[in-house]
Parts: C-alpha cells; structure tokens; sequence
C-alpha cells in the first residue's frame, strides 16, 4: 500500500483549457444540488417532527434515503446499456426535476392541510407515509445524479472532480448559514418552523432550477465537446464489471469507507445530542454542525492547491482517523479541561477538514489509477462504498447511547 501512487496522467497532458473558469463553476453548482434537497430535508427535521411527534423522523428519513441512493447505484452498475439508452442530459435532467418534486411535496401537503383544518389537528391521513416516499425519490434522484455527474467527472481532468465534491460541501455550508438565520429571525413555535422550512425548500428549489440549466449548458462548452472529443478516441474495451474494478482500486475503496464510517458515527448525531454548552445554549449543536461543514468545505477545496499523490499514505491517514473515537469520547467523559468549548470546536473542525480533503483525495485518484475505459465504473464504485460508509456510521452511531 505504501508504494502505491498516482502520478501525473496522460490523459490530463495536453489538455483543453477552461479559461473562464465556465465549466469548472457549472461542476461545482451540479455538486452542490446533488445534496441541497438531502441537506434541506434533514435541517428542516425539527418542522417534521412537530408534524409527526411519534415517528423517529430522522432515522426514518436516513435510511430511506441512503438506501434509495445506493439501490440506484447497483442498478446503473449492474445494467450494462444504461449509458447508451440514457445520456447524460436525460438522466441529470431527470434527476433535478425528481429533486424539485420530492421538495415540493411537504409544502403542498402543508398547504392542503392548512386549507381544510386551518393547521389545528393532525396532518391529513397519509400524510406521512407521502412525505417518506417522497424523501425515498429524493433518494433516487441523487443516485442518479450523483452517480452520472461524478461518473461523468472521473474521465474528466482533476479539477473537475474537485469542483463536484468542493460543491457538495458548499451546500452543507448554505443550510447551515440559513438554519442560523432563521434561527436568529423566527421563532421557535409551529408558524415559525413552518416558515423555515418553506424557507429552505424554495431556496433549494431556485438553485436546482439553475442546476437544470447548467447541466443543459455544459455539454454546448466548447471545453466540453473538447474533453469529451479525447474520451470518446481512446480505445475503449468492453463495459468493466464491478467487483473486477472495485479490486484495481482496493485501498480508495477502503479509505473512502473508512473515511465515513468514522465521520457518520460522530456526526451530527454524537455532536448534536450528546455535546452540551451552558455558553452557547441551544446555538450549541448548530454552531458545531457549521463548524463542520465550513472546514468540510475548506478541505475539499484544498486538493484544487495540492494534491497528496499517495494513495497508501492518504489510506494510512484515513485509518488514522479511528483516534477520533477516543478523543471525542475524552470531551463526553474526560477532564473537564476537555469538556470545555475550545477542544470540542477545534476537534470538530479537525473532523471536517480531514473527511473533505481525503474524502476529495480519493476520489480524484482513483479513476486515475485505472484505464479510461474504466474511470467512469471505477468513480461510481468509489461512491456506492462512500454509500456504504454513510451507512454503517449511520449504526455505529447509535453505540454512544451504550
């Protein structure tokens, strides 16, 4: 593992140029809608959970969707045609128009509702088992979308793939900065939940209309047509299988799982509800979620400013961040030195500067380590196993109640 390492490709040589920074700008506003509508769900949980007091929102809504997600990546991976029977503008194009439905869907419920009862009483019959459905095609949506845009990305030079994931941490930062503003604005009764929440949705909905333009502009970009131009002349052999591509990158594959099994199973549940402050009060957990993502953010676009060429020591360094276990759990149950604000911000940050940067590290690398034939199955494997790692942090979590 150690001498495993990535250096400059040929087919990044010689390659076209981006001047105005157009393409570039286009990947990171496609990355940041591929996880607003998630991000806009889950911030808007609070609002959920006055609606549906004796469901586990969160939960439910965690599972529904990863598991939408990732189902969606088997099956592009598992069909060998999906390519040829749906091109890219189709299934972006799909994807974002599945996002602003399943957006949609809580507001037009709300405004039914608010309609026939005035918004006294429960919502309407069903109402919840709607709203879970429409989270699951939210879920779907960023299968698709993510799974072509960083599919997509990885035959692409570097950079592009760096703006996906630079995007995808910028919308974490956005939610954060409108879940503080509303905050600070409304109040914290059911008008003023509702109005939050509405508040994210169309914010949400806005960004992901320009996603649909952008992602119907970017293939018209001269750099573009260029790039697509060199893909489409290098010799292509028949569509790689799965497991034979999953095996020529092995240690990206474990790094990027290890990477978010670590990150899942602390955050946000362990720093929103087990992290307390008499300082900052019920700020507490929003002020460190931010923290988070803005050195989430800051991570990922560091690899536009370097780029660590080293699979093994990027797979050692992920590895590594198994020590945030123990110093996490020094903050619950340490001295009091450490249960203080200071270490648990600076811990916080460390965490999200760490998930963005080998998050972005790997997956830059890995469909660069492997044929172009293969970049495009070998990115969406990097993302299935990125799934995967959301999901077994997202069990793992529940250990810090034990």
């Amino acid at each position: 593992m150690e001498g495993v390492v990535v250096k400059g490709p040929g087919r990044d040589q010689n390659k076209p140029r981006d001047t105005y920074k157009i393409a570039y700008i286009i990947h990171f506003l496609l990355g940041a809608g591929t996880l607003l509508p998630w991000n806009a769900l889950i911030t808007a949980v609070d609002y959920f959970s006055y609606l549906y007091p004796s469901k586990h929102v969160e939960k439910v809504f965690s599972v529904a969707y990863m598991s939408s997600s990732v189902l969606v990546l088997v099956v592009m991976l598992s069909w060998s045609d999906w390519n040829r029977r749906l091109n890219f503008r189709l299934r972006m194009n799909l994807g974002f128009c599945m996002f602003i439905i399943s957006l949609m869907v809580a507001p037009i419920i709300d405004w039914a509702w608010c309609s026939s009862c005035s918004g006294s009483g429960a919502p309407p019959n069903g109402a919840y088992s709607v709203t879970v459905t429409s989270v699951i095609v939210c879920g779907l949506a960023d299968g698709l979308v993510g799974g072509t845009l960083i599919g997509s990305a990885g035959k692409l030079p570097k950079e592009f793939m760096q703006a996906v994931f630079a995007g995808t941490a910028s919308s974490g930062v956005l939610v954060s900065m409108l879940r503080i503003l509303t905050k600070a604005s409304l109040p914290q009764t059911p008008k003023g939940l509702r109005t939050s929440a509405h508040f994210y949705f169309i914010v949400g909905t806005i960004i992901l209309l320009c996603c649909i333009l952008s992602c119907n502009l970017l293939y018209k970009l001269p750099v573009m047509q260029q790039h697509y131009r060199l893909v489409q002349d290098d010799p292509l052999c028949s569509r790689p299988k799965f497991w034979s591509v999953a095996r020529k990158i092995l240690w990206p594959v474990f790094g990027v799982f290890i990477i978010y099994l670590v990150t899942l199973s602390i955050f946000p549940g362990f720093i929103a509800e087990n992290l307390e402050s008499k300082f900052f009060g019920d700020w507490y957990p929003i002020l460190l979620i931010t923290m988070y993502n803005i050195a989430d953010l800051v991570g990922k676009s560091l690899t536009a400013t370097y780029l660590l060429n080293s699979i093994g020591t990027a797979t050692w360094a992920s590895i590594a961040r198994l020590m945030f276990y123990p110093l996490f759990m020094a903050c619950l149950h340490g001295p009091k030195l450490l249960k203080t604000e200071v270490p648990v911000l600076i811990l916080t940050f460390m965490l999200g500067l760490t998930n963005g940067y080998l998050t972005s590290v790997f997956m830059i690398l890995a469909p660069k380590s492997v044929p172009v034939s293969e970049a495009e199955v070998s990115a969406i494997v990097m993302v299935v196993f990125l799934g995967l790692g959301l999901a077994a942090g997202s069990v793992l979590g529940w250990f810090w109640i034990i």
